[in-house]
């Protein structure tokens, strides 16, 4: 088993033509742009280049800002513009929170109800999350635990949690992907997905659920080591490999 993950395979950002409703065409654009990592925390969004690759108005360009703003996804700095938003410790701790007890009842509910299909495609898509990690490629391993979770939301039966969990996921992106990074944390992500899916199969709804706020709790505490050593000045490691 590969024991590191590279960027190298990171699918780049693409402009496609813009069909009606634009402004709604333009948000997902770079909603994808920003949770994929084609655009980091910090980045400058300068309207006039935007306006240029998608080809598309500043009125529409600004309305599809102003609600990845409303997001959480972007930020407005006086003098410098929207820039793709960054997290204090305490909103990641925050979202953290709201993820684990989110996932947790997703978990539960898959357990619980989730048909014979589902759980099929679930363990599909372990397996899936299992080659990305041997294969050492950050971006398909980030890949397949989305794929994972859509499979697992899509069989929770709860439609709100659903839509929750995604604004979640989008907002923490990009430490996602840094936690995934950390030497080690990859291999640690898997097994404890592994126990995530054997709860399931076991059709135990308390299982899942606690390994599923396990899981959610491992990467917090991952993130909140991470952006602890930013904030002292620390060089955040990972953005290319991972041990």
């Amino acid at each position: 088993m590969s024991s590191s993950l590279s960027t190298s395979g990171a699918t780049p950002f693409t402009i496609a033509h813009i069909a009606a409703p634009v402004r709604s065409q333009v948000e997902q654009q770079l909603r994808q742009a920003i949770t994929s990592g084609h655009f980091l925390p910090g980045d400058r969004l300068i309207e006039r280049e935007l306006c240029a690759q998608l080809g598309v108005s500043r009125t529409s360009l600004r309305e599809a800002l102003r609600q990845l703003e409303s997001d959480g996804l972007v930020t407005n700095i006086p003098h410098k513009g929207m820039v793709v938003a960054s997290m204090t410790p305490q909103e990641a701790q925050e979202v953290y929170q709201l993820r684990a007890v989110v996932e947790g009842l997703a978990g539960r509910l898959f357990a619980e109800q989730a048909t014979d299909e589902l759980r099929t495609h679930l363990s599909t898509a372990m397996h899936e999350i299992e080659a990305a990690l041997q294969e050492g490629i950050l971006e398909d391993l980030v890949v397949a635990k989305d794929r994972f979770y859509q499979i697992l939301l899509s069989g929770c039966g709860n439609r709100r949690a659903t839509i929750f969990l995604q604004s979640l996921h989008d907002r923490i992106a990009s430490l996602r992907r840094l936690t995934l990074a950390q030497p080690g944390r990859a291999q640690e992500s898997v097994v404890e997905m592994h126990r995530i899916l054997e709860a399931i199969l076991a059709r135990d709804g308390q299982a899942a659920c606690r390994a599923c706020i396990t899981h959610v709790e491992q990467a917090q505490a991952c993130a909140a080591l991470l952006l602890t050593q930013a904030g002292r000045g620390g060089k955040s490691q990972g953005k290319n490999k991972t041990s």
